[in-house]
């Protein structure tokens, strides 16, 4: 490790056991093979299977996932609290995330009557088990890297700079928590990142496969559930690249371990061109 990066450490990590539901802060955190255990296995699909985020229904934000050995504790404004259990690996059915089409577990009627009640449509809960696999994109992966109900990537790493950076040029200040990463790192310049291919946490090395392109679930108010222009409308103006605008990396990686708030993080190699 080189002296300019004894000051690299974690200072935040996070889940979302149910898809586009709200932040479960950790102080320490399990990588497995699909990211960190718990983040994502989880997700609210339409009749037909499709993938339900808070691009469409913003109300996802308030829906509080814990996860526990029997499956995990749900609650929601308005709504009484459920145990939902891990359902039996029996009957699959095929459910969409983007593209990528998976062979999931249908967590129950009980289940999927709680959260059409609160989300307001018919709607369904599945649970991505050990037999549902789902492959990261072949063109930023290996063949054997596999990803949770995430958008794309088993991780996404933020940075304290990088978001003081835009905050700086916003009217009113957005909470890291908007933009949903896993990893929060601080001790470098603003949007270093950028430059990353690989890194370690703890025993943990990470491949930064590409930068993440942002979408309009940045502009959720996380304490309302009402969307706005910010902070997406002031990244665009500097942080646009060729797919759509840019904050933060997305990782893959090499080992499974345990990494927790306060880890150092080691630059194991780096390119010098831009994003």
């Amino acid at each position: 490790m080189t002296s300019d990066q004894h000051s690299l450490f974690v200072t935040e990590l996070a889940i979302y056991p149910v898809k586009s539901t709200r932040r479960l802060p950790m102080q320490q955190a399990k990588v497995v093979t699909t990211g960190f255990a718990h983040d994502r296995r989880w997700m609210l699909v339409d009749p037909e299977g499709k993938f339900i985020t808070q691009r469409q229904h913003p109300k996802m934000v308030h829906i509080v996932a814990q996860p526990d050995e029997k499956g995990m504790v749900v609650s929601a404004p308005g709504m009484e609290t459920i145990q939902i259990f891990q359902p039996e690996p029996r009957h699959r059915f095929e459910v969409t995330v983007w593209k990528d089409v998976c062979a999931a577990l249908d967590a129950g009627d009980q289940a999927a009557q709680w959260f059409s009640e609160y989300m307001g449509f018919n709607c369904r809960l599945v649970y991505m088990d050990e037999g549902c696999q789902r492959p990261v994109d072949q063109r930023y992966a290996l063949t054997s890297d596999l990803t949770s109900f995430a958008d794309g990537f088993p991780f996404l790493l933020t940075s304290e700079a990088s978001l003081a950076d835009l905050n700086g040029r916003l009217d009113q200040p957005v909470p890291m928590e908007r933009f949903r990463p896993n990893i929060v790192i601080n001790g470098l310049d603003a949007f270093a990142e950028d430059h990353w291919q690989r890194i370690r946490i703890g025993s943990v090395e990470f491949r930064v496969s590409k930068a993440c392109t942002r979408c309009i679930m940045t502009t959720v108010d996380t304490r309302t559930g009402i969307k706005g222009k910010e902070p997406l409308q002031t990244l665009a103006n500097y942080r646009r690249g060729e797919k759509g605008v840019l904050f933060g990396m997305n990782l893959n990686h090499d080992n499974e371990g345990v990494i927790s708030v306060g880890d150092p993080v080691e630059i194991l190699d780096s390119l010098q061109s831009t994003v």
